[in-house]
């Protein structure tokens, strides 16, 4: 159980990074090779998140791999692309065809075998 609960936690971390990460490339515009573009970024505060969100999702990582088996731990890492899908509906919203829903509840299943 408490492999499930990291790993849900974890896995919304990763999923907030990707979520704030697109948000970042949306606001960044054009890219280009110069000192102000790079400047600009600075305060593309979406960045920030971004990274705080994949720092605190690397050091439960860490803890996850240092406790549970690995064999355990990886699978449940597809557990972010759950979280993923119903970002996309909520923050982008995107429409999820019946085909994804069924792939979304075969990665639970998979991850309750897993677990188990």
């Amino acid at each position: 159980m408490r492999l499930i609960i990291t790993s849900v936690i974890q896995s919304i971390l990763l999923c907030g990074g990707q979520v704030l990460l697109k948000f970042a490339l949306n606001k960044m515009g054009a890219f280009s090779w110069t000192w102000s573009f790079f400047q600009s970024q600075l305060t593309n505060w979406w960045w920030l998140g971004c990274g705080l969100c994949y720092a605190a999702a690397t050091v439960l990582w860490m803890y996850i791999i240092k406790n549970f088996p690995f064999s355990m731990a990886y699978p449940m890492i597809s557990l972010s692309y759950v979280f993923g899908m119903f970002a996309a509906m909520l923050f982008f919203q995107e429409s999820i065809p019946v085909t994804r829903w069924i792939g979304v509840l075969l990665i639970m299943a998979g991850c309750l075998f897993v677990a188990k």
